[in-house]
Parts: structure tokens; sequence; C-alpha cells
């Protein structure tokens, strides 16, 4: 098709957000830049986005004017996106509509060499499709750039089925050469990120329908305990539900109703009601001028801890030892004990019915994230009041802020982080990606604090089977079927993150 060359001589299509970050990041990369759009004043307001982003940076001290002013310089108007005038690559960043990028492609093709590469910004329509107009559909490829642009330094990176290898390689060429990070994703419903993401917001979705904590308090656990830079509640008013609704369907469609995706019911009715989020003023939060508004304050009850507290959980004791608690070591809790336990992929009254432990008197603490400065408390309909109030005292006094949540077939941050990783599990275990490429995208385009099979492997992959085979057999729901790249890599031992032998290591050691 073409070799591999060093990018030079670049169009971009389309002068919003994301075409002008693209072609901002390409100018600040050394690359002549022709920025192209069907509206002109578009293409005005285009070029002033640039510049103005471009002067945010020197007064910043990011960049100093001189630099400045070359990058500027590099990224020049070109009259109609279709001119014939000759380039390496477009990139196309237009409208996300099919038909509409398929028209373009078309267009480009008649007016442009051969071995002119076509790049699509799609961030959800099929690549295979967009470029199934072509003649030479060979040229073709997605990528996907993250808004914003020059700071979000992941690049998507989507071959069609009839992509050359060189058209990758020149793609990959073009990331490396603007200091991005490339990774390579299969043409599927919502390539790897938007993919690997569903994980997160769909289990906090499934938790509120459940009625086992509000948005905020979720939130809160997602930040606190998970160390996510934002909770998922959070995260849907930033995006819009008129963005993210479309986008958690498609995806579960486009997979034919895989379970794991499922999106939930609460949220068809919220976008009709145009609770969108920030942009609309109001969502799962409130705001106002774009802030979010802190919620009405509650009175908390604080009672003395007058009781005894029994637990065998060693990190539960050595809390409570160092709040002033006193903590029983007998092997049964005593009659007026105060009884904590941390299970994992099992609800509290379950487990402490196994156990022989006093249901009513019985609280569950989450066992899975970080406790440093938020505790997890969850209560269930049997508990005496008063046990329960004293159980938040207690751990209010270890100096932690203190979540009180309804019981459920694990914990929340459990639930959370199970997600998460059987959802990254289960493209790997489809060759979508790579693990690399999996933890390396997630990483950088959705700020988690490590990659999801690294955390698996962090907590521990017979950790996180342990919680997801406990959800799948007490609700019977297939969404928490385990991965089998988790099961095979917990029976054998090896890591998440491992690829393991694959035949085509057989078949090249065979034929060496």
């Amino acid at each position: 098709m073409t070799e591999s060359r060093p990018p030079v001589r670049v169009r971009v299509v389309g002068a919003g957000a994301m075409g002008t970050g693209i072609a901002q990041l390409l100018a600040t990369s050394g690359m002549e830049v022709r920025l192209a759009d069907a509206d002109p004043t578009a293409l005005d307001r285009g070029l002033d986005r640039i510049g103005a982003q471009l002067a945010r940076e020197v007064a910043g001290g990011r960049l100093d004017p001189a630099t400045a002013a070359e990058v500027s310089a590099r990224v020049t108007r070109l009259g109609s996106p279709t001119a014939p005038e000759p380039c390496d690559v477009v990139i196309e960043a237009v409208v996300e509509d099919l038909e509409v990028k398929r028209s373009l492609f078309r267009e480009l093709e008649s007016v442009l060499a051969p071995n002119t590469v076509l790049a699509t910004n799609t961030s959800s329509l099929s690549v295979t499709a967009i470029a199934a107009v072509l003649d030479r559909p060979e040229r073709a490829l997605g990528l996907h750039f993250f808004n914003p642009v020059p700071r979000m330094r992941l690049v998507e990176i989507i071959p069609g089925v009839r992509t050359a290898t060189s058209v990758v390689d020149f793609a990959t060429a073009l990331v490396a050469r603007t200091g991005h990070v490339a990774v390579r994703a299969t043409d599927t419903p919502g390539f790897l990120v938007n993919h690997a993401g569903r994980g997160y917001v769909t289990e906090a979705l499934q938790l509120l329908e459940e009625g086992i904590a509000g948005p905020a308090e979720i939130d809160a656990i997602a930040r606190d305990v998970l160390r996510m830079r934002m909770g998922p509640f959070e995260l849907l008013d930033l995006t819009g539900l008129d963005v993210s609704v479309p986008v958690l369907e498609s995806i579960w469609t486009g997979f034919y109703a895989e379970p794991r995706l499922r999106p939930s019911t609460l949220l068809r009715g919220r976008l009709h009601g145009g609770l969108l989020g920030r942009k609309t003023g109001e969502g799962f939060y409130r705001y106002r001028d774009g802030a979010k508004l802190p919620p009405e304050p509650v009175p908390v009850a604080t009672v003395p801890v007058d009781r005894p507290f029994w637990t065998d959980d060693p990190s539960l004791a050595a809390l409570l030892d160092g709040a002033g608690t006193r903590v029983e070591r007998t092997g049964q809790p005593g009659e007026r004990a105060v009884v904590l336990i941390a299970p994992e992929g099992v609800s509290v009254v379950a487990e402490a019915r196994r156990r022989g432990l006093p249901v009513r008197r019985t609280c569950g603490v989450e066992s899975i994230g970080d406790s440093t400065t938020r505790l997890v408390l969850a209560i269930h309909p049997g508990l005496d009041p008063e046990v329960g109030r004293v159980a938040r005292s207690a751990l209010a006094g270890t100096g932690r802020e203190v979540s009180v949540v309804r019981d459920g077939p694990a914990g929340v941050a459990q639930r959370l982080l199970a997600s998460i990783v059987n959802t990254a599990a289960g493209i790997a275990q489809a060759r979508l990606a790579t693990p690399d490429d999996i933890n390396t995208a997630v990483r950088l385009a959705l700020g988690y604090p490590t990659g999801p099979l690294a955390w698996g492997d962090r907590v521990g992959a017979d950790r996180i089977l342990t919680v997801l085979d406990g959800l799948f057999t007490q609700t019977g729901d297939p969404r928490y079927r385990p991965s089998r790249w988790i099961v095979e890599r917990v029976a054998l031992g090896l890591a998440l993150a491992d690829p393991g032998t694959a035949p085509e290591d057989i078949v090249a050691a065979g034929g060496e």
C-alpha cells in the first residue's frame, strides 16, 4: 500500500474542538497542517481557538512565545476539505455520522493520490463501515484522539478489516512523533477505551438500581476507597446523558446484549426528563454556573461507644484499638458486643449466618481498597439500630469518613473493582487488545489509578474471582460471570496482565 515514512503534510478536516486540538498537536510536533472545514465561519473560529490555546500555553509558562508563533504558522487554512492539494494523510474530525464520513472519504479518494492515508477520528462508528465505500479500503483506518487532544496522551489506532499493515505502521509513526502513546484496538463497538470504561459506570448504576447507596455515597467510595479521579455519577454528569446513554446502548447492542455491558433502566427516564448533567444544571447533582452545588447538610447521630466490639479481622481490630475502642479477644462475641466482619463476595447476613454469628448485632466493613480516609459500613434490615449507630460512631472515631450503605451480595468497592477488572479481562480473552495496551489505555484515557488488569493483580486475582463467583452465585445475573481469562490465570498462578502462551508461540517455536 504505502511504505512507512515520516509524516510531513497533514490535512485535518473539521475545525471543531477535536479537529483544532489534533491540528495543534501535530503542528507542535513539527508537522505542516492544513485545516479545512465545509463552513468558513467554523474554520475562522477553529483557527482563533488554536491561537487562544497557544496563548494560554505561553501565559502558563508551558510554551515560549517564539515556539508558539512557529506552531501557529504551521497551521494554515485550506479552502475546501476535498481540495486536490497533495498530502500524506487526511484526519477527519467531522460530525459523528456514518453517511457524512463515508461521503467525505469517497470524495477524498477521488482527488488524492492512491498512497494518501485516510484516517477517521470516530469514537463510535465502525471504521470498516466507513472505509467500505472506498475502492481501496486498505488505505483507511481509525485514529482516535481524546479531548482535550494536546493533554490527553492516548491515541487508539483502529485498523478496519482490510486496512494494510503498512498504513498501521504509518499511523503508529505519526503518533510517536507527537509524543503521545498509541495503542492498538480492534474495530468493535467502543473500540478499547469506551468498551473498558463500561465496567465502572454500569456497575455503579446497578448499585443505584438495587438501592444499595445513593450517587453521592457511591461516588465518595469510588474516590476515597478505590482512589478514582471521579466518581461514576460525577463522570456521567460531566459527559452528559445525551452523550453517555447512546454510547452505553450502542456498545451493549453492538455486542449482542452481552450482560456485562448492560445499561441501566434508570437512564432513559432521566434523559427524556432533561437531567443531562452539568450542561443542563441538573443531573445526579445540581449545578450553578457549571459548579456542583453542595448537598443539603444531614445531621449525623453521634452516640457514645459504650459497648465492646468483636472482630476476627486483624486490620479492623487494629483500627478500633487505635481509636481506643475495646475489642474482645475471644473465640465468639460476648452478649453485648458489636460484631464487625469483612466479607468478600458474600452478603453480611449470609456470612454471619454461615459463621453462626448474632445477625442482629453484625455489621459489615468493606474489605477491598484504601481505608485510610473512608470506611464503608454495610447494614442490613434485621440489624439492631442501636448497634448500627454505635458501629458508625466507633468507625468515625478512627478519624475517617464513614459511608453507611445497605447490605448487598458484595461490598460497593468490591463490586465496582470486580466489574472493572472483569470487563477488561473479557477484552483480553477475546483478543480485542493486548493486556499491556488495555492497562495503558485505561490508565491514560480514563484516569484510573492503574490499568485494570494490573489493578486486579495488585489486589489479587483470586480475590477478584471470589467476588465475581459470589455475585454470580447469589444473584444468578450473568453480568457477573467471571471471564475465562481470570478463571484460567487463577488456576495456573499467572498474572492477569500475562498474555500467556498462545498457539502462534508454539507454531513459531516449531519452525525454528
